[in-house]
């Protein structure tokens, strides 16, 4: 079977991708999910937030989803669920697995768009046993919020990611006590809107700079003991606590689900482990894009329906045999910044490029500063830039059209600031 768009994966940023192929005109689009119903992580985000930027509305997680579903079900998309990807090549046969047996799927253009996964008790080296009890985040949201299950009753949270965040606050309204989060950074992970929302609202404590310097139980978790830490995560003596609880959430981090992009051979960013793509979302290898959480890790569910757009959009035109813009300059993070996506701009796109970038510490009345050589494109203030939520700085095609220099970004604090963050 041959179709123009493959699309891996029916979360938002699949949903988006697969819609905006089919709005330029690609000749057949498929969607192929695992799960049993299109939606993705939304479906057990039943909390609200969602659809500020993409519908001036505020949604709940499964309404954001299901706005799309709807439009997808308005085409002739055809979707695939309950269908595993075991295998892409990089001449795009895409091999699945379903209830029907094993096929072999080729495709003009495919779209990577397959989310990401938690970090596990095993990824971070908790130290004790592994008795029950200890779930990461999203596994505790999901058996709460779609199966009905209660994790328990006195909670610890390690790690101060979004939806650690969001599950001290659930966890709270279902009657269980939590007790702590617990982040060995000297900031948050999460978004600050959560941190006021779903911690300061209820009284609970977030300890900064503390890791969990032991999980106490055999067979179901008793307690946990933790300790500050030093710049250098060493433990200070004489600053460890017990706390005992019977449920430990795992909240410390997300990695990009790119097991296929590797099998298509697809070279990944080291810094965001996801692919390396341009600012038309093409890899490097012709005809495979990527979007979404593969790619790099959003904060807010409206960017990755941006940049699915984009994805869509350009998988059709190549699908259609359409020439894509071609010139190419690097573009890099200097000081202050984590990493700019795309780290490619293609100069002679008429749709110009939004810079989607992580600042490396929490800066207090910055700017960042996009140039070319010596040339500024622009300078953007950013009263309060954290690395849990992303700047966004967009560039018309008369910025970049000229352009044969690498574009660079980079922090600019005040010169009372002597250069320094703050921590």
């Amino acid at each position: 079977m041959t179709y123009g768009v493959i699309v891996i994966g029916g979360g938002p940023a699949g949903l988006g991708a697969a819609l905006e192929a089919v709005k330029t005109g690609a000749d057949s689009v498929l969607i192929v999910e695992r799960d049993h119903e299109l939606g993705g992580i939304l479906n057990q985000c039943i909390h609200a937030g969602f659809g500020l930027h993409e519908f001036k509305k505020e949604l709940t997680g499964p309404e954001y989803a299901q706005r799309f579903i709807e439009q997808v079900e308005d085409t002739d998309i055809q979707v695939m669920l309950d269908t595993m990807v075991l295998d892409i090549s990089e001449d795009r046969k895409v091999t699945v697995i379903n209830k029907n047996g094993l096929q072999i799927l080729e495709a003009k253009a495919v779209v990577l768009a397959m989310g990401c996964r938690e970090r596990t008790a095993g990824a971070i080296s908790l130290k004790g046993y592994r008795p029950a009890g200890v779930y990461t985040a999203g596994m505790a949201q999901r058996m709460m919020n779609i199966e009905g299950y209660m994790v328990g009753k006195e909670v610890v949270i390690y790690g101060s990611g979004d939806i650690g965040l969001i599950m001290a606050r659930r966890m709270t309204l279902e009657g269980a006590k939590v007790k702590a989060v617990v982040e060995i950074m000297p900031f948050s992970s999460g978004l600050s809107r959560n941190i006021a929302q779903c911690l300061d609202d209820y009284g609970i404590p977030l300890f900064l700079s503390h890791n969990i310097s032991y999980v106490h139980g055999k067979d179901r978790i008793e307690g946990v003991t933790i300790s500050q830490i030093d710049s250098q995560f060493n433990e200070l003596e004489g600053t460890q606590k017990y706390y005992p609880c019977d449920t430990l959430l795992l909240s410390v981090g997300l990695i990009p689900e790119n097991e296929l992009s590797k099998k298509a051979h697809v070279s990944l960013n080291a810094v965001t482990n996801g692919p390396i793509v341009d600012s038309m979302m093409q890899t490097d290898i012709p005809g495979i894009f990527a979007c979404g959480n593969v790619l790099h890790v959003h904060d807010i569910v409206d960017f990755v329906t941006k940049e699915s757009r984009i994805a869509g959009k350009n998988a059709a035109l190549f699908a259609l045999g359409k020439d894509l813009p071609s010139k190419v300059i690097p573009c890099k993070p200097l000081k202050g910044i984590r990493y700019v996506m795309p780290p490619k701009v293609l100069t002679d796109n008429p749709d110009g490029v939004t810079l989607f970038m992580r600042s490396d510490a929490i800066y207090t009345n910055a700017s960042v500063i996009v140039r070319s050589g010596d040339t500024v494109l622009i300078k953007k203030r950013v009263p309060h830039m954290v690395p849990s939520e992303m700047v966004t700085i967009s560039l018309g095609y008369e910025k970049i059209k000229d352009l044969t220099e690498p574009i660079t970004s980079e922090v600019e604090l005040p010169a009372s600031s002597k250069g320094e963050s703050s921590l």
